[in-house]
């Protein structure tokens, strides 16, 4: 969490950073990010919680906080930093990124895979 909100609130001198000119490459990052911050949500929980919450609610609230997260972020860009801007396109690839993200979990745990969730 402190590395997306580092990444997302830390502006970069343009000379600084090598150009790479591939479109939407941004929407393709911001997806990685949210899916593995969903999936890494969903086993953190699980540890925690010692497997007493039913994985749907656990996909649930990870999801609620990844999305919600994401907009907090987004709304800092636009007034806590100089050189930024929200984007409500950052927003919807973080919402995707963490559905998808809950699906590879559900999907893991799941009878089809060796391993369960035990609730």
């Amino acid at each position: 969490m402190v590395f997306i909100t580092t990444l997302s609130l830390f502006s970069f001198e343009d000379d600084s950073l090598p150009s790479v000119d591939i479109p939407h490459l941004d929407k393709l990052v911001h997806f990685t990010f949210y899916f593995v911050f969903t999936a890494l949500g969903c086993l953190s929980f699980r540890e925690m919680d010692r497997r007493n919450t039913p994985l749907k609610k656990v996909i649930v609230k990870i999801i609620f906080y990844a999305v919600i997260y994401g907009i907090i972020i987004e709304v800092l860009q636009g007034v806590a930093t100089r050189d930024r801007e929200p984007d409500l396109l950052d927003v919807l690839a973080n919402s995707l990124g963490a559905l998808f993200g809950s699906f590879a979990v559900k999907y893991i745990f799941s009878g089809k895979t060796p391993l369960k969730w035990m609730k």
